[in-house]
């Protein structure tokens, strides 16, 4: 690449991150505690597969939770679940 293109990776890049906003990274065990604090909470579940982990996303007070795990999360009865086929978070 030269580097006019990776500026113009960087730029896009951040970019991305403004039209997302803030992402929480948090582990599995607070993930489950944001969601029994929810009156209503939704969950967005990509399933894992051979080699990945489960991932999920879910908002609270204003801020994006994500969390991922090789195990599926025990989510409390209550939340509504929705299945995506994958979720893509930008690196970090």
């Amino acid at each position: 690449m030269t580097n006019g293109a990776v500026g113009g990776v960087a730029v896009a890049a951040a970019d991305a991150m403004k039209a997302i906003g803030s992402i929480v990274f948090v582990e599995p065990n607070q993930f489950i505690s944001i969601l029994e604090k929810s009156e209503k909470p939704i969950v967005v579940h990509s399933p894992g597969g051979f080699l990945t982990k489960h991932k999920y996303l879910t908002s609270y007070k204003g801020l994006v939770f994500f969390t991922k795990s090789s195990m599926s999360l025990m989510i409390p009865a209550y939340t509504e679940i929705i299945e995506a086929r994958k979720i893509i978070m930008p690196r970090m």
